[in-house]
């Protein structure tokens, strides 16, 4: 089963690293690569390239402490392991951590195990001769020190500038001790498929590694944070290369590698990079700020199926689908409401939720952008000025209130059990005041409501774009959508606490 893993290397995964069957492979490469044309092997640029940033890759050393665990406590891998009562076993592991955890810690061993050192390796790369570097926020993530180590060993003491863990970047500065060469950005949005790029770091603590492949795809999700576009390459990347820079072959920072896939933990030709574009924007910020401030757009959004996509008479499918508005945010007060489907924003294709997310936080917070919606098959465009976007800023949908039915009654329609909302059910399903419509009493097993996850005390706010109220009402509105002859209904539908999304049915 493959795993997605980091590239940082633990100096104690190092004691047993073998060098043998690593020898034999490069005796069998060179022998078939003897026999291979000179293009089947890459261009013969790369040693230039690399000859040309080596000294710009550098080394990152970290070292935390680890506060041990009484034997007691669940979870340390050093507690005394859990033997039956009266085992033959007992005694001896008894007295052998109780010797173990006396050490240092009282004279009868009640101070348990001491607070333990750990190291770690990473990449970077410098930015900024007078000593600015860049590295994953995962490879000094809770580090008590940090060291930068140049190509020719030199170690030097670094202080962390700002991290930003959305993209797993971090900036450090440090005091060079002889002039550094600092190397520059290059632009990830001309990279093509299959172009040749340089990977350098401290793969296994081996410092200053060159490896080369190819761009294997771009703008990959791989579903590990919110603003996901990795550059794939089938570079060598392994652990402790988390950090280090992908260069293209003008010898510029197209990418910084980060993650990788591999049942092993080694290298099988799918590792991750974060595009310099991201790298960019994120670094100057850090410089600047020492936090990153992303543009907040005050929506939350879902993805338009096909289904989706036919009951609002949007084809082909696409854009990104909002589900809330918060009442703070900036999106109310520009027009946008809940049902717009966002397929433009500041004159980049939305085509996905996340091409949303993504360029909404890339934008300074301030700017005044054009959003271009459809709502109700017709295209609008609005004028949204962005907030800034906090991590901590809750995103609650915005409804206007309608009446409650006055004498609720049950129906049955799409393989649901419809009531209008009381006191009672209200209470039974722990429904908030805010909300509003018709609550689901019941869902039929093997239903298209049950397979989209309808369950007892979702509330239906909306059926085709209309509020409803009642059991009747939305009843109504699917005998209209079958006359219009579609295949199916839209639901904007709320859980308990408010929150809101949008679910298609089919009506056949």
């Amino acid at each position: 089963m493959s795993i997605v893993t980091s590239a940082l290397t633990s100096s104690r995964r190092l004691r047993n690293f073998g060098l043998r069957p690593l020898v034999a492979a490069i005796a069998v490469g060179a022998l078939v690569g003897a026999s291979l044309p000179a293009a089947a092997r890459g261009p013969d640029g790369i040693a230039d390239v690399a000859e040309k940033v080596i000294d710009s890759v550098v080394n990152i050393s970290t070292s935390s402490t680890v506060e041990a665990k009484n034997s007691g406590e669940g979870g340390n891998r050093g507690a005394m392991p859990q033997l039956p009562p009266g085992s033959q076993f007992e005694e001896f592991f008894e007295d052998f951590f109780k010797n173990r955890g006396g050490r240092g810690g009282g004279e009868k061993g009640g101070g348990g195990m001491q607070p333990r050192k750990t190291n770690s390796l990473g990449s970077g790369f410098i930015i900024d001769s007078s000593g600015l570097a860049v590295t994953n926020n995962h490879v000094i993530d809770g580090a008590d020190e940090i060291n930068v180590i140049m190509n020719d060993g030199t170690k030097i003491k670094a202080e962390l500038v700002g991290v930003d863990k959305k993209t797993d970047l971090a900036l450090l500065k440090f005091t060079p001790v002889k002039p550094v060469v600092a190397v520059k950005f290059g632009d990830s949005d001309k990279l093509r498929l299959g172009e040749w790029v340089i990977a350098i770091g401290n793969p296994f603590s081996l410092g200053g590694s060159v490896t080369a492949g190819i761009v294997s795809a771009r703008n990959r999700d791989i579903n590990n944070g919110p603003y996901d576009s990795y550059i794939q390459t089938d570079a060598s990347i392994n652990r402790g290369n988390s950090g280090g820079p992908l260069f293209n072959l003008d010898g510029e920072v197209v990418g910084v590698n980060t993650l990788i896939i591999s049942p092993t933990g080694g290298s099988i030709g799918l590792g991750f990079a974060v595009p310099s574009k991201t790298v960019a924007g994120v670094i100057d910020q850090l410089r600047e700020y020492k936090e990153v401030r992303r543009g907040w757009l005050g929506v939350r959004i879902q993805p338009v199926t096909d289904e989706i996509a036919e009951s609002l008479n949007i084809k082909p499918a696409r854009g990104a689908l909002i589900a809330g508005i918060d009442d703070k945010g900036p999106a109310k007060p520009a027009g946008l409401e809940t049902g717009d489907v966002v397929v433009k924003f500041d004159g980049k294709d939305v085509k996905e939720p996340k091409d949303l997310s993504r360029a909404v936080a890339a934008s300074p917070v301030g700017k005044a952008v054009d959003v271009l919606i459809i709502r109700k098959g017709k295209e609008e465009t609005k004028k949204v000025t962005l907030g800034r976007l906090e991590d901590d800023k809750p995103v609650q949908a915005s409804l206007k209130a309608a009446p409650e039915a006055e004498k609720p009654a049950t129906q049955k329609a799409l393989g649901l059990d419809l009531t209008g909302l009381s006191k009672e059910l209200r209470t039974k399903y722990k429904i908030k005041d805010s909300v509003k419509g018709v609550v689901v009493t019941g869902v039929d097993k093997g239903s298209d409501a049950a397979e989209k996850r309808l369950s007892a005390g979702d509330v239906i706010v909306e059926v085709a774009q209309e509020a409803v109220t009642n059991a009747a009402d939305v009843s109504k509105r699917i005998d209209a959508v079958k006359k219009d002859g579609k295949k199916s209904v839209l639901l904007l539908v709320s859980n308990a606490e408010g929150e809101l999304r949008f679910v298609a049915l089919s009506v056949q």
